[in-house]
């Protein structure tokens, strides 16, 4: 079943195509319908229809204009445009954004049903080539040769001297005089349950999943990407030139998890790196879009992570000596008491039969606490907000693995509250520094989620999570209520006319205004002034 998305200021007519179309029996359902362009937008951006039928005439943003925003942003969803108007230019633009049908209105149920069993045949054949196994195989030999690959996991892996790396950098297209360098790496996997079509040829996931991230980075044509398989995920290096911001990165890696999890039917997770200045820097890089990666699995997948979110102050990462003690680190950084309370067991049970002695137990505990206090710099606390003393002094006290067992989780569990505490006073600290932004900056039509998180230095994903967690709204649902407080302010107060309060409260065009206005309390501006009230609404402004 693919999902549509219906956009006609004509209501009768929206509701009329709805109606005249069996769409479950052609292999679709409506996912929802818009009755204005910003108003789709926003809806798309939320809904990630596989198709859009919208009229060309529409309020606000017309509909070539909607399909010129949404392709840039999901190059793979299908546009059908229908128009009252035989207008050969409009059918040319049409063309031009690649739309896959230009129909005349009215529209005919029958020649619509045609139209939409064509595309999805074609959006058919497109996953069918995504997901044939045969076609994977044959892409995977066919892709970047061998000689490069190794070049570039050399250098995530920094087993590349600077002078070889020069040497080669022209022969492997490397840019060593780009602006910037960051890395990604994403990773899908099989359902535990084993009923994942993949089941049994579960190498060919890594494949699949590049398959569909090359088509999304493909679409950017800012920057160059380097995209290739390192044991079981797609590494990105992404080469900045110009501008550089890391929300396009995360952005893209958010809509290939989506894509995944909707095509392949399989759990994603992306990490993301912070920008380098040289491309010496790539294996740094590299840790830190494992450790957003590590953080990305613990919190479930679907998303990607970018690793400054988590770890404001991100140090090199050194290898941990086992999965358990990784396992207490990362139920630290994410997770309960609980949780660290069963890591923590299953770490101490797996040693009791790997050291006999109590002098044996103190070296384990001191590289566990070792590995553990590498935590504390991520998150800019102190020793001494732990430990009381030295701590290779107190370990040298005990006398039983039951007392090691009992002080290390004390230790851990403080360490986690800290960073929890931390955690929450920056959430909430980034809220406020929102707030204060948008109510200092409402006026400008520009304002978006991506200026306002280029300003505070957040990817867009992390902080619409913790925006609607501490304000209990949206972004959209934020400044649109300001916006219109003020303008009830405005509309008291001032004899100004009412496309001037628009332009003064951030509304370019003052018929949008006038919708929203009306969409929230029932009552077109100019009838507010007037006094005239509608008693049906919900909400009036006082």
């Amino acid at each position: 079943m693919y999902s549509i998305l219906i956009a006609d200021d004509e209501k009768e007519a929206c509701e009329g195509i709805t109606k005249r179309i069996d769409w479950e029996k052609i292999g679709y359902k409506v996912a929802g319908s818009a009755e204005n362009g910003i108003d789709a937008l926003e809806m798309a951006e939320k809904l990630h229809p596989d198709v859009l039928m919208t009229d060309i005439k529409m309020p606000y943003l017309n509909g070539l204009e909607l399909c010129e925003r949404l392709r840039k942003k999901m190059p793979s969803m299908k546009f059908i445009i229908f128009s009252g108007f035989d207008d050969f230019k409009f059918a040319q633009e049409a063309i031009k954004l690649n739309v896959a049908e230009y129909i005349l209105k009215p529209v005919d149920p029958e020649g619509l049903t045609a139209t939409l069993k064509k595309i999805k045949c074609q959006l058919d054949r497109e996953i069918s080539e995504k997901c044939d196994v045969e076609l994977l195989r044959k892409t995977y030999e066919q892709s970047l040769p061998i000689m490069r690959q190794q070049f570039f996991v050399g250098l995530i892996e920094g087993n590349i001297p600077k002078s070889q790396m020069l040497s080669q950098a022209k022969t492997f297209h490397a840019d060593t005089n780009a602006d910037g360098w960051a890395v990604a790496l994403m990773r899908a996997d099989p359902p535990a349950d084993g009923s994942s079509s993949f089941s049994g040829r579960e190498e060919l996931i890594p494949i699949s999943v590049k398959e569909i991230l090359d088509g999304i980075l493909q679409s950017n044509a800012k920057n160059r990407f380097v995209d290739f398989i390192h044991f079981d995920a797609v590494v990105v290096i992404a080469v900045f030139h110009g501008e550089k911001s890391i929300m396009m990165m995360c952005n893209m890696m958010n809509e290939a998890c989506e894509s995944v999890g909707r095509i392949l039917k399989l759990k994603a997770m992306a990490g993301v790196s912070t920008i380098k200045n040289d491309i010496c820097q790539l294996r740094s890089s590299y840790q830190e879009a494992s450790g957003a990666l590590e953080y990305s699995a613990i919190m479930g997948g679907g998303k990607a992570i970018y690793i400054q979110d988590m770890e404001p102050h991100t140090p090199l990462k050194a290898p941990i000596g086992s999965e358990e003690v990784q396992a207490v680190v990362n139920a630290i950084k994410i997770g309960d008491t609980e949780q660290l309370k069963k890591k923590i067991d299953a770490v101490f049970s797996r040693q009791k039969d790997i050291f006999p002695t109590v002098g044996q137990y103190k070296i384990f505990l001191m590289e566990l606490i070792a590995s553990v206090l590498k935590v504390l710099s991520t998150y800019d606390i102190r020793e001494e907000e732990i430990f009381s003393a030295d701590f290779s002094e107190m370990i040298e006290k005990f006398h039983t693995p039951d007392e090691m067992k009992q002080w290390c989780m004390k230790v851990c569990f403080k360490i986690n509250s800290e960073i929890v505490s931390k955690r929450v006073n920056n959430t909430k600290l980034m809220a406020q520094n929102a707030e204060k932004y948008i109510q200092e900056n409402y006026a400008n039509p520009d304002l978006s989620v991506d200026s306002l998180c280029l300003y505070l230095h957040v990817s867009p994903t992390y902080f619409s999570t913790v925006f609607k967690r501490e304000t209990g709204k949206s972004f959209v649902s934020y400044l649109t209520d300001l916006r219109l407080q003020h303008a009830v302010d405005l509309l008291n107060t001032t004899e100004d006319k009412t496309y001037i309060i628009a332009r003064k409260v951030g509304y370019f065009e003052p018929n949008y205004f006038s919708y929203v206005f009306k969409k929230k309390y029932g009552i077109s501006p100019s009838r507010y002034r007037r006094g005239t009230v509608n008693e049906n609404a919900e909400t009036f402004p006082t």
